[in-house]
C-alpha cells in the first residue's frame, strides 16, 4: 500500500510518515488518521473540517477503534504538509 507497513509503535518518528486505521468491530474499516510532526494526528471530518486530536481521540461507535498503525520511510520525499505551506506561500 504506497510504500507503508505495519507498524507496532505510533510514536512518532523523524523521516517517517504514520497513520491510524480505525474500524468496527465487524472489521469494517472507516477512517484513516495521520500523524503530524507534533505527534498528534489529523483526520478529515468533510469538507474543509480538519482536526487534530490524540490517537484515540476518535474512538467510539461512529469510526470504531484504531487496528493498525502503519508507517513509510520519507526520506527523499518531501512530507505532504511542507509542500502545501511551499505552495501556499506562492513558490
Amino acid at each position: 500500500m504506497m510504500g507503508y507497513a505495519a507498524e507496532p509503535n505510533p510514536a512518532p518518528e523523524a523521516g517517517t510518515e504514520k497513520i491510524a486505521i480505525f474500524a468496527l468491530p465487524n472489521g469494517y474499516p472507516t477512517h484513516v488518521a495521520r500523524q503530524v510532526e507534533s505527534g498528534y494526528w489529523t483526520s478529515k471530518l468533510g469538507t474543509n473540517v480538519d482536526i487534530e486530536h490524540e490517537l484515540h481521540g476518535l474512538t467510539g461507535t461512529r469510526f470504531g477503534e484504531v487496528v493498525m498503525i502503519m508507517s513509510r520511510s520519507l526520506r527523499g520525499e518531501v512530507p505532504a504538509t511542507l509542500a502545501l505551506r511551499f505552495r501556499a506561500a506562492g513558490a
